[in-house]
């Protein structure tokens, strides 16, 4: 058993087996979208995050949810009122953060690897359109302990501004949506758990430019953006074959794109080698591919400025300056581009690098 002391007095964090626990020894308001005792404001000494056991089955779990529930506080001797959140990802991969600014203090501690390596699996843009079936990996879930004395509207905006936070952490991560590839906001199975302790004098303000909202935001990013890189696949340092899958844009993908260029003369298997090695082993045409995919993220989402001018006719002026290919010279038309369906600005360099470059340099 591994045990934590948090923000406010009397309140620990006990990991034990499945189960990571708060315990307060003084009962905590919350507010929560837990699947126990969730809702709000609700009157609880025990907060519970609970990783669904290997094997346990997400059928078995959608059909009895409150029977793992009551085993794991059961194990733990939890015989208090509890709020009780359930995860896919390793509890013991937890990360926590803390600070205080005077009488006020907040201690988060947020949970979103696997024992594996997995996270954000499930990953999404909200408002997008989510087709999800089976879901076993990829949960972040959240317990923001707050040592004041919030009023319950403040609490409730102290969830909205860890919720801000969380999604500040995934795109400083570059974490994508898995339905989508455009950057995620939050994976579609997240839990939040927020609770005061009550002490001190009331507390009015809990958004982001607040003292408690600040104190919220940095935990909560900090805690967050720590149990995400506990997961190997989301580290910050990724290969860019990993960000760019991410973004729904895989090598394999490219290679039989632009196998479609009958200019380019190459099959599918010999444009996979080619683009593996540029992107393995020429730090500047990675670079370019990188940034010519950001222009066409850009672009997708509207935000291309006008000085740019015209999509087509800037992405082949792009392609020609950074590669120092020539389109004319290659014979290269609109209609030869148009047959590989690729982002324009990552099909102009890539067709530009490798009409420009010499395969023996890439190998």
């Amino acid at each position: 058993m591994k045990s934590l002391n948090l923000e406010g007095k009397g309140i620990r964090l006990v990991l034990q087996e499945n189960v990571l626990a708060i315990f307060s020894n003084s009962p905590l308001e919350t507010v929560s979208s837990a699947f126990h005792n969730g809702g709000g404001t609700k009157p609880a000494s025990v907060i519970l995050n609970i990783e669904v056991p290997k094997g346990y089955g997400d059928a078995k779990l959608h059909m009895d949810p409150e029977g793992l529930i009551a085993d794991s506080a059961k194990r733990l001797g939890v015989q208090e009122t509890f709020v009780a959140m359930i995860t896919a990802a390793c509890v013991k991969n937890f990360a926590i953060a803390s600070k205080r600014d005077g009488e006020m203090g907040v201690s988060v501690v947020a949970t979103a690897a696997d024992d594996e390596g997995n996270t954000c699996d499930h990953a999404e843009s909200a408002g997008e359109e989510i087709d999800a079936h089976v879901v076993e990996k990829g949960t972040i879930n959240i317990i923001v302990i707050i040592d004041g004395n919030p009023t319950s509207a403040t609490l409730v905006s102290s969830i909205i501004t860890a919720t801000e936070a969380k999604t500040a952490a995934m795109l400083e991560l570059d974490i994508r949506s898995m339905y989508s590839g455009v950057m995620a906001t939050g994976t579609i199975t997240d839990a939040i758990v927020c609770a005061k302790t009550g002490s001190g004098e009331p507390i009015l303000f809990g958004g982001p430019a607040s003292s408690l909202g600040q104190l919220v935001g940095f935990c909560t990013k900090k805690a967050v953006k720590e149990a995400i890189t506990k997961g190997r696949e989301c580290s910050p340092l990724r290969p860019l074959l990993d960000r760019l899958s991410s973004r729904h844009l895989s090598v394999d993908k490219m290679a039989v794109e632009l196998s479609k260029l009958e200019i380019l003369g190459k099959n599918e298997e010999d444009l996979r080698r080619l683009l593996l090695a540029m992107i393995k082993n020429n730090p500047i045409a990675a670079s370019l591919i990188l940034a010519a995919a950001k222009l066409d993220e850009d672009t997708e989402s509207g935000l291309r400025p006008p000085e740019l001018g015209e999509a087509e006719e800037m992405a082949k002026t792009f392609a020609e300056r950074v590669t120092g290919c020539s389109f004319k010279e290659s014979k290269l038309s609109r209609d030869n581009l148009a047959q590989a369906d690729l982002p324009l600005f990552l099909k102009s360099v890539l067709v530009g690098l490798l009409i420009k470059s010499d395969a023996t340099k890439l190998n």
